[in-house]
């Protein structure tokens, strides 16, 4: 790994991770460094609020994961190579960080640190894992469905099954998305990495327990959010994921749902700064 092209705070800087693909960020503010994973269908552009509110007690480093945004990405994808992309934003930062994610974005930093990287703190927004039986988790052949989509330049249409299937957003509001022309340009333009986020959370959304093993590796100080009026799969998954960590907790915040990193940043800054400043 290369370092960055140090630029002004605010400006945007890249590294080079270890397979030659530039990562594009922003840098802001001051104090320890906090590196922002975003969900799918998301880029830096989503949090940028967040960064700016968080950028008054911390260093922020928000950036483009592969194939998003100024970001680059390969011609075949890994998770590790993901793992790799913050392991050269780590580098950057000084040789440690903490990490803030949301969604797949927070179960990419839990593999983050349970592949050694150095991260401080973990602050994990709602990871979407689902432990139990009785709750909906996504269809066995989402990876299939989803890739068949995508070769044969369905983007739209990628992105209507990941919403309805997935996420369990009803049609009609998918419908009323459609509607907006910018937002859903974004999302389509974003789509061929749904695979990535698909390869993120592997088979912890089966309605099985977590394995322990997997996660063996994560020793940083975490603590794990979840929206008061989420659907109760997150809180039991925050529950499940907490019982295996040696060093977490689990806080619910009242009011907030699985959009609060765009809808709420404000409410959602100081749980993360007090998870982070610990």
């Amino acid at each position: 790994m290369s370092a960055a092209r140090k630029q002004a705070a605010g400006s945007e800087a890249r590294v080079v991770s270890a397979d030659g693909t530039e990562i594009a960020f922003e840098q802001s503010g001051s104090g320890p460094v906090v590196i922002l994973v975003a969900s799918a269908l998301a880029d830096r552009s989503d949090t940028v609020k967040l960064a700016a509110l968080l950028s008054e007690r911390f260093t922020v480093i928000n950036y483009d994961r592969r194939g998003r945004g100024a970001s680059g990405d390969a011609d075949s994808y890994s998770v590790g190579r993901e793992i790799d992309d913050i392991a050269a934003l780590i580098e950057y930062s000084g040789g440690s960080a903490s990490l803030f994610g949301s969604s797949s974005g927070a179960v990419l930093a839990l593999r983050a640190a349970a592949a050694g990287l150095s991260i401080d703190r973990l602050a994990l927004y709602e990871p979407p894992f689902v432990v139990d039986a009785a709750d909906n988790g996504p269809p066995r052949d989402l990876a299939q469905q989803v890739t068949t989509l995508l070769e044969q330049g369905r983007e739209s249409d990628a992105v209507k099954y990941f919403m309805t299937k997935v996420q369990g957003m009803p049609g009609i509001a998918v419908l009323f998305m459609k509607l907006m022309p910018k937002a859903w340009a974004n999302l389509t333009g974003l789509a061929r990495t749904l695979p990535y986020d698909i390869a993120v959370m592997g088979d912890t959304q089966q309605g099985k327990p977590l394995n322990a093993a997997e996660w063996a590796g994560v020793h940083a100080t975490t603590r794990v959010l979840t929206g008061g009026k989420s659907p109760l799969a997150f809180q039991r998954a925050a529950r499940a994921l907490t019982e295996l960590l040696p060093k977490a907790d689990h806080h619910s915040l009242p009011g907030l749902n699985h959009g609060a990193v765009v809808m709420a940043p404000k409410k959602l800054a100081p749980p993360i700064t007090e998870a982070l400043q610990r």
